[in-house]
């Protein structure tokens, strides 16, 4: 068997060489054939590697193995969020039919549609002290539009370059009662929580290195303000601000 294999390798490769001659034979016709009507013929261009094989190879150890990969399975990085039977038909299957157990499909889809809340706030009365308690909405919910609407425009916005007009659009379609003008309040008012997350992201970065990087420039998107950045091993973070110490 392995005397077979060897004859067939060596057989490849002749048979590839004589390819690659009638190949540059053909070629250097081509080029008689268009210099006879003037014509320019083909570049010579020397290949970096030459083709096809390049050694006889007389025994298993002399061939190259390939190299095991290993390729985790795409499904089980699926998050699965319900499960649901698909059930045949009983009315056509034969009377001696057996069930034989669950056959498994992953479908990934996506579901886009209101969360509305009406909140029934509850409301006391103390007499005693002349006082209303009334129940606060839970965190988040601070205005007119929850967590997710608001999360969901910053990201169409940040991270989809949407833009406010095609937002304002899109969230008609999806029966949401909001404006332009709170479209942009949604995108540059109210930002505290981003500040005190970037200043945690700072902290965190500076603690995570022995050592750190510093360097200032005087361009960040054409706005003329000192650009700042600070890296260590495993992090790097810009901060643009008007003062220039470090």
């Amino acid at each position: 068997m392995r005397q077979m294999v060897e004859l067939l390798l060596n057989l490849i490769e002749e048979l590839n060489a004589k390819i690659i001659e009638l190949e540059a034979e053909i070629q250097r016709l081509k080029d008689e054939n268009n210099r006879l009507k003037k014509e320019q013929g083909q570049p010579d261009i020397k290949a970096k590697k030459p083709r096809g094989f390049n050694q006889n190879y007389s025994s298993e150890k002399e061939r190259k193995t390939a190299k095991k990969h290993s390729k985790s399975r795409k499904i089980d990085k699926i998050k699965i969020d319900r499960e649901q039977i698909a059930k045949y038909p009983s009315e056509q299957l034969p009377a001696d039919a057996e069930f034989k157990g669950y056959e498994d499909v992953i479908v990934q889809d996506i579901k886009l549609c209101t969360d509305n809340i009406l909140f029934h706030k509850e409301k006391y009365y103390s007499a005693s002290e002349n006082k209303t308690y009334l129940a606060e909405l839970p965190p988040g919910y601070e205005g007119e539009f929850g967590p997710g609407l608001k999360a969901f425009v910053i990201s169409l916005y940040y991270g989809g370059n949407m833009t406010q007009s095609k937002l304002l659009s899109w969230l008609g379609d999806m029966d949401i009662s909001i404006s332009a003008g709170q479209i942009s309040n949604l995108l540059i008012k109210k930002n505290q929580g981003f500040e005190r997350e970037k200043e945690e992201i700072c902290a965190a970065g500076l603690a995570s290195s022995p050592w750190q990087h510093l360097d200032l420039s005087h361009w960040a998107g054409g706005w003329g303000k000192p650009n700042h950045q600070h890296s260590g091993q495993s992090f790097l973070y810009y901060l643009c601000d008007n003062g220039q110490e470090r």
